[in-house]
């Protein structure tokens, strides 16, 4: 969880220096789809077609769109924000996910997660202050992303009901790839031979983060090891100060640990929970 963690961190300063060569998201986010594709190219190798098989096509298809919708606004956040404030506002997708839960898939939220959410939108609330010195467009497009990452959350658990992990991963690949293609083709710009080594390394280990994260969960128990995901906010918070001098003020760093609290408490009681 902790290597998770690291990746998670080395993929946003990936796309800070994708975005700073001028490299635009939607031809990022291709990459980052097709990578995922060919992370189940074996699979895909040794059961044919049949991976594919399925009752379920249009909640896999909500669920491809939820991802790449989630990648690619995700990425943009950090074109308006400091790399600790775009991290920090995707935490609120446990938030978002906790206030849908319950009518969308009929679970009953108990205290522990409310108090959580309702820590980690006052904490949002902080950093949004009157006199922040932070993008509205940025937060507007970092809060739609976590929205979006909430959508992939619920219908994970959906799918995960009645589908197995090899259909599940398939469907997500060939349905990011041929949504994310058109919008790059629309976006390309010329690439040299510098930028697509980035951009194929980027699309190979990306996909990384949610193969260790599940491996993470299979490998011990999940109240334990969910709370090692939110080191990344620290390794980003590092890079950013010692990369690109970003130094968040009293306020942010008070809304942040509003939030991040928030974030854990919801995920220690969704780990009892399950």
């Amino acid at each position: 969880m902790a290597l998770c963690a690291l990746l998670f961190a080395a993929e946003a300063l990936m796309i800070r220096l994708l975005l700073a060569r001028g490299i635009p998201i939607e031809v990022q986010v291709l990459f980052r789809a097709a990578g995922q594709l060919l992370w189940v190219a074996p699979l895909l190798i040794a059961s044919g077609l049949a991976v594919f098989s399925t009752r379920r096509p249009g909640l896999h298809l909500l669920r491809g769109l939820c991802s790449v919708t989630t990648w690619g606004l995700y990425y943009l956040s950090f074109a308006y924000l400091d790399l600790a404030t775009a991290t920090v506002l995707s935490f609120t997708n446990v938030m978002f996910t906790t206030l849908l839960a319950g009518p969308l898939l009929g679970e009953r939220v108990d205290g522990a997660r409310w108090a959580g959410t309702l820590a980690g939108f006052a904490g949002v609330a902080i950093m949004l202050r009157p006199g922040a010195e932070v993008s509205p467009t940025g937060v507007a497009v970092a809060l739609a992303a976590a929205l979006a990452w909430c959508g992939i959350t619920l219908t994970s658990r959906l799918l995960t009901r009645t589908e197995s992990t090899p259909t599940v991963l398939a469907w997500v690949g060939l349905v990011t790839t041929l949504a994310a293609a058109p919008f790059a083709l629309s976006a390309w710009v010329p690439l040299g031979l510098t930028d697509l080594l980035l951009l194929i390394g980027f699309g190979l280990f990306a996909p990384g983060i949610i193969w260790l994260l599940t491996e993470a969960l299979r490998a011990g128990e999940a109240s334990a090891i969910a709370p090692f995901q939110y080191l990344r906010l620290l390794a980003i918070a590092l890079a950013g100060w010692l990369l690109y001098g970003e130094v968040p003020d009293l306020f942010a760093i008070l809304g942040a640990a509003l939030i991040l609290a928030g974030a854990v408490v919801i995920t220690l009681a969704e780990a009892k929970r399950r």
